[in-house]
């Protein structure tokens, strides 16, 4: 099976008292391209999950996007008892004062004093580093494999298109293969015409003439070129039952396909001819575009 250059999967979780999102997205690429966005503090995620990855994409460039938050109402409230008791001193050197200068305040609540700030921290949890590692390394691996699966069904709809394209390819070839005869005779036929006119207005020495037909003969054979074409559909065909990363054979293949369609549209000749070569540049030009896609 053949798989896509391009997939996406998402996933988010919590744990630890840590909250994640991870994005996995690719798209094509001429080889293997990673690249990590993930937090500096967890020691040791980035380059383990780049070794994953290196395993299990061979071609494409990829992105990984993974954000972590910390669950700041985890670990509930805290009370500073610093900060209370420095409260607490200022309100009395404050009822104090007040009391000299004959002022009377109201009395201090303990909900005033909650309010203050410091009084009251988040209990937050303490971030471990190897724990969240190994909590988002197994987080990691369902995302992974979405992605993978995506990439799989990309490929499976390539391989349909890809396999309709090499199908149209040998009809094209039997069709350019089946007006050779019309195109034989119309050659012969322009060939005796031209020869009868050359004969008719100087003295040529017919040995001579005929070799230099049998030169343009043999230079206007596509016979080698039909033959090529064959193999390649015989080749791209194994490439697809093959499967795996097989991206790189297939577009240098079209580049083949593509290299003997050219000769036979140069060496056609015939309009009927003309029209199946142009037909096939098309079709492989297709092909290509698709191939490019393959991993």
């Amino acid at each position: 099976m053949i798989r896509s250059m391009t997939g996406f999967a998402s996933a988010r979780g919590e744990g630890a008292g840590h909250g994640w999102a991870i994005e996995l997205r690719s798209v094509n690429g001429r080889g293997l391209d990673l690249r990590l966005r993930v937090p500096d503090w967890i020691e040791g995620l980035e380059p383990l999950l780049r070794a994953r990855l290196g395993k299990a994409v061979m071609r494409g460039n990829v992105t990984v996007s993974l954000r972590v938050t910390r669950d700041e109402t985890r670990g509930g409230l805290r009370l500073n008892e610093t900060a209370l008791v420095a409260a607490l001193d200022a309100i009395t050197r404050a009822e104090a004062e007040a009391m000299t200068r004959g002022v009377t305040l109201a009395p201090a609540t303990a909900a005033d004093l909650l309010a203050l700030r410091g009084v009251v921290d988040s209990a937050a949890p303490e971030d471990t580093s190897e724990a969240m590692c190994a909590l988002l390394a197994e987080a990691f691996e369902p995302v992974l494999a979405a992605f993978l699966e995506m990439r799989e069904r990309e490929g499976a709809e390539l391989a349909r298109v890809l396999s309709a394209q090499i199908d149209e390819v040998a009809r094209l070839v039997a069709e350019a293969e089946a007006l050779l005869p019309e195109r034989a005779a119309g050659a012969e036929r322009a060939l005796r015409e031209a020869l009868a006119r050359v004969m008719a207005n100087t003295e040529a020495d017919e040995g001579r003439i005929a070799q230099e037909l049998a030169l343009i003969a043999v230079k206007a054979d596509i016979t080698e070129e039909l033959d090529r074409l064959r193999a390649h559909v015989g080749a791209a065909r194994e490439l697809l039952a093959e499967g795996g990363a097989v991206g790189r054979k297939l577009d240098f293949l079209t580049q083949e396909f593509n290299r003997e369609a050219n000769t036979l549209c140069a060496k056609s000749n015939h309009p009927g001819l003309t029209r199946t070569g142009l037909a096939l540049k098309a079709v492989i030009d297709q092909m290509r575009e698709q191939a490019q896609n393959v991993e």
